[in-house]
This record gives C-alpha cells, sequence and structure tokens, in this order.
C-alpha cells in the first residue's frame, strides 16, 4: 500500500505536462478546463469502505498544492472529480455529506450554509442512485454569477448552481479538513508522500 501511494506521489511530481494518471481503472487527465480557467491534477486517490473500493477522487487546482489551506483558499477554477467504483445510493451519499461535514465545520458555519446545502442534499436525492462508473464533478467557477458550485453527472448539469466559495469549501473540507473520512485519501488528494 505505501509503496503504491510513494509511486503514485512521485508519478504525480515527475510527470510530464501531457502525462495522465490511471488509479482503479479511471483515467485522470493531467489538466482540465473548468470554465474559463485552466486546472492540474494535485492528486487523486480511492476511498475504500470495509474492503470494498467506493469512488476514485481526483483535485484539480489552478496551481499544486500539498497543503489543505493552500487547495481551500486558493483562486481560481477548482474541480472535484469522484467516479463510482460501485453503484453508490443517493442516501448513502447524503448520508456521507452530513457525517463529513459534521466532522469538518462547526454549527456556526453549518447555520450559514443550510439552506444552500439543502438544495444541494435535493439534487442528490433525487438522482436515486449513480451508478458504478458514474462519473460526478463538482466545480467551483469563480467567473460565474458571481462564482457558483456546478454538480455534473456524467458530464450533464445537475440541479441549481449554488452561490458562494464559502459552499465549494466546506464540499471540499469533507476531504481535505481536520476530519477527512481517510487520512491516506486527504493526503493523496495533496499529492503527499507517505
Amino acid at each position: 500500500m505505501k509503496i503504491r501511494r510513494i509511486a503514485l506521489w512521485l508519478l504525480l511530481c515527475c510527470m510530464p505536462a501531457y502525462a495522465g494518471v490511471e488509479v482503479a481503472g479511471v483515467d485522470f487527465e493531467p489538466s482540465v478546463k473548468v470554465g474559463a480557467d485552466g486546472t492540474v491534477l494535485n492528486g487523486v486517490g480511492v476511498r475504500r469502505v470495509l474492503f470494498f473500493k467506493a469512488y476514485a477522487l481526483a483535485l484539480y487546482l489552478p496551481q499544486r498544492s500539498g497543503a489543505s489551506y493552500g487547495a481551500l483558499s486558493m483562486p481560481g477554477g477548482k474541480r472535484l472529480r469522484m467516479v463510482c467504483l460501485r453503484e453508490i445510493s443517493a442516501e448513502q451519499f447524503v448520508n456521507a455529506l452530513n457525517e463529513g461535514l459534521k466532522k469538518n465545520l462547526d454549527e456556526k458555519r453549518l447555520l450559514q450554509l443550510f439552506d444552500r446545502l439543502e438544495r444541494f442534499k435535493q439534487t442528490l436525492i433525487e438522482q436515486r442512485t449513480a451508478a458504478k462508473g458514474a462519473d460526478i464533478t463538482l466545480d467551483w467557477l469563480p467567473q460565474t454569477n458571481g462564482g457558483v458550485t456546478r454538480l455534473s453527472i456524467d458530464g450533464k448539469v445537475r440541479g441549481e448552481d449554488i452561490p458562494g466559495e464559502d459552499f465549494f469549501q466546506a464540499l471540499l473540507s469533507i476531504w481535505l479538513g481536520d476530519n477527512p473520512p481517510a487520512l491516506e485519501l486527504k493526503d493523496a488528494l495533496l499529492g503527499k508522500m507517505p
């Protein structure tokens, strides 16, 4: 396990600009356009639940950062791309979202985000399930309507754009906050060597 993480870290640090990364059978591009902004692959990892691989996750930023604060506060477009490695129900997704937010945000911040989070959760519930192979992106688009978070599934926009950078930062903090679902995944997204 550690050897794989070291190899992935070396690959991310040393890869040429045109090289992509494959993790758990999923190809992640070395760079993507998010709105009007170019981004680079910062890190990629796999979320395991018990003995199962749940999803592969990649973080794209305007430039690479090995620190949570840098990734959360960096100006410019950002993308979190998740590819399901098994079917995930909307209920499972929403429960994990609630748990991750409660572990990484204080009550005051959760109250400030409440209405927007409820809209976002409703959009997820309307999807019912994410099939194995579903490609989910969360984009921070700073140049759209004053800055919005956009959810897309398999390339199709779902629900309304959610305003405010604090909303995108809150979602990102699930994986990059002080209490992520898996420290190894946080480190992988930040391109850190174990």
